[in-house]
């Protein structure tokens, strides 16, 4: 049986973790005091990173709702899922084609329980879990193919994820084994932190994380987002504010500009 010493070492509670401090964003409670007391630092500097955190959450929606419903996608392969919370992509996707089949990947054991116990399926599609980090793409993707067919369109959606990949060369070529291993008529779905916005504040905010003992973390510019996309047809708007990505007129939602930016790239 482990104690609870040993699920405080297992889960690293005295330590920062980017879903952690994100579900505190969103007004969750599956932090522990090393999650909020990073948060409030960041809110000091950043106010708007509340905003900010939401924001993405609103267009990960919007993306997951335009995949399942106008482009016809029926599978999802989500990795840095985070802690569950309002509008998980299981739940939107399926919503609008009950069939769809979902995976999600973390390596946070946190969110791999939490995400067994909430994310279910409907009888139609199907739900299922990868416990891999982000830079084993080929774990991922053999124990994706167990649920998800890759004969057909995959949605590859890399939420807040990338970032945490610093080195620009090896953040790219995981994106370029990903995209290699789905079909024509996949989409990449990518937001990702810049310094567009409030940039003085982005760079010190991500200094204290940095410094803290956490997975590091790093901003991209909006061409260096791009360039995750070379030989993908880049959907309008581009990359741009994620507020700014295809706002839903009757649920406007945040509509500031924020510095998490985002793109939706098509295979062809």
């Amino acid at each position: 049986m482990t104690d609870e010493s040993d699920l405080n070492a297992l889960l690293k509670t005295d330590v920062p973790h980017s879903a952690r401090l994100w579900n505190y964003l969103l007004g969750g409670k599956d932090n522990f005091a090393a999650d909020r007391e990073a948060a409030e630092y960041a809110l000091a500097l950043m106010p708007e990173l509340v905003q900010s955190a939401r924001a993405n959450r609103e267009f990960l929606g919007r993306a997951v709702r335009f995949l399942a419903g106008e482009a016809g996608i029926r599978q999802f392969l989500d990795i840095g899922t985070g802690l569950p919370t309002a509008g998980n992509t299981h739940e939107i996707a399926q919503a609008t084609a009950a069939d769809s089949r979902i995976v999600y990947v973390d390596n946070d054991p946190m969110v791999l329980v939490h995400a067994r116990a909430l994310l279910t399926s409907t009888a139609d599609g199907a739900t299922d879990y990868v416990d891999a980090d982000l830079r084993d793409t080929a774990k991922i993707l053999a124990d994706a193919e167990k649920t998800l067919d890759f004969g057909r369109p995959v949605a590859v959606i890399l939420s807040g994820i990338l970032n945490f990949v610093v080195d620009d060369a090896e953040a790219q070529a995981i994106v370029t084994r990903l995209v290699a291993a789905v079909p024509p008529g996949s989409y990449l779905v990518i937001s990702h932190p810049t310094e567009e916005v409030n940039g003085p504040a982005v760079r010190e905010s991500m200094r204290q994380w940095n410094e803290s003992g956490a997975a590091p973390i790093t901003a991209r510019t909006p061409a260096a987002i791009a360039a995750f996309c070379a030989g993908l047809e880049i959907l309008p708007p581009g990359v741009v504010t994620c507020t700014a990505w295809r706002p839903d007129p009757a649920h406007p939602g945040i509509t500031d500009t924020v510095s998490e930016f985002a793109v939706v790239a098509r295979k062809a």
